[in-house]
């Protein structure tokens, strides 16, 4: 079963399909985007999984969630404290 437990040895674990492994080098090159472009290795390994819409959306995913981390971490908020009202 896969699970967020083992997403920090993606490349180690058997279990995920070449979409998936896509979609986590696609993460991976936006994320570390500072360091340079996201690299055309890995723009036309997501390409081969996903059509433009999908890499579209999937980008806009990624800069979304990396925005509530810096959010989060700016903010200094500790995880696991927050209680909905």
């Amino acid at each position: 079963m896969k699970d967020v437990y083992s997403l920090d040895a993606w490349r180690e674990c058997p279990y995920y399909t070449q979409r998936e492994r896509a979609a986590l080098a696609w993460t991976e090159a936006v994320m570390l985007i500072t360091n340079g472009h996201a690299p055309d290795a890995i723009y036309e390994q997501v390409r081969a999984q996903y059509n433009e819409t999908e890499i579209s959306n999937l980008t806009f995913a990624i800069a979304t969630i990396n925005a509530w981390n810096r959010l989060a971490i700016s903010a200094r908020t500790e995880p696991g404290t927050y209680n909905p009202g």
